[in-house]
């Protein structure tokens, strides 16, 4: 099925490209978002007649998502989320919840612009494409974590596995003191007793020596 493009897809064409699709790719996708029209005779012409005004209006929206694009490059957003001790999400972060994430932050995104690649379902950083204007797209991180605090470790270069090693290492410390501290007082009643001539219960060798 032939279609003539409105405005610039990726792997397509440009604004103005006559081009070869599956119709079902051209009906529930080019046509219905309105980035194309069947490329018959009337349609053709009827795009010519508009091809200046097509074009500047082109020109106006793709300068507006440039300057937002400027802001939003780059930005980081934090998306809270559940999950197991392992790092593995109970479910996943979606299109919505990055677009839901920027616009809480004060910039207008669409669920529709965001391009996640490949699902996210474990906690961390997560690079994903957004696509303002279609000569226009960016990057953000998702930092997806169980807590603000956490997420704030992530952040600074800090992953899940490091952060469940630091805190079980910080466990094993813990414990290596407590039985430091036991034999260290068992070692004091020791001195005490000696110090007060208490006697200490003979051994069983010692008893066989005397004998």
């Amino acid at each position: 099925m032939q279609v003539i493009l409105l405005e610039r897809v990726a792997k397509l064409g440009q604004m103005g490209d006559v081009v070869d699709v599956k119709p079902g790719y051209a009906r529930n996708y080019l046509l219905l978002q309105g980035k194309a029209l069947t490329a018959s005779e009337a349609n053709i012409q009827a795009f010519e007649a508009q091809k200046a005004q097509l074009e500047a209006r082109n020109l106006e929206t793709r300068k507006e998502a440039e300057d937002m694009g400027n802001r939003l490059d780059g930005q980081q957003f934090v998306v809270i989320r559940q999950a197991s001790d392992g790092g593995s999400l109970y479910g996943s972060v979606t299109t919505r919840d990055a677009a839901d994430a920027a616009t809480a932050a004060g910039f207008s995104v669409d669920r529709k612009q965001v391009v996640i690649e490949r699902p996210i379902k474990e906690l961390g950083l997560h690079e994903v494409n957004v696509t303002l204007h279609p000569e226009v797209e960016i990057k953000i991180k998702l930092n997806v974590a169980r807590s603000p605090e956490e997420a704030e470790l992530q952040a600074s270069g800090k992953s899940i596995q490091e952060l469940a090693a630091e805190e079980e290492a910080a466990a094993e410390f813990e414990i290596a003191e407590l039985f430091d501290d036991i034999g260290s007082a068992a070692s004091d009643d020791g001195d005490l007793a000696d110090a007060a001539g208490v006697e200490t219960p003979a051994s069983e060798d010692d008893e066989t020596a005397r004998g």
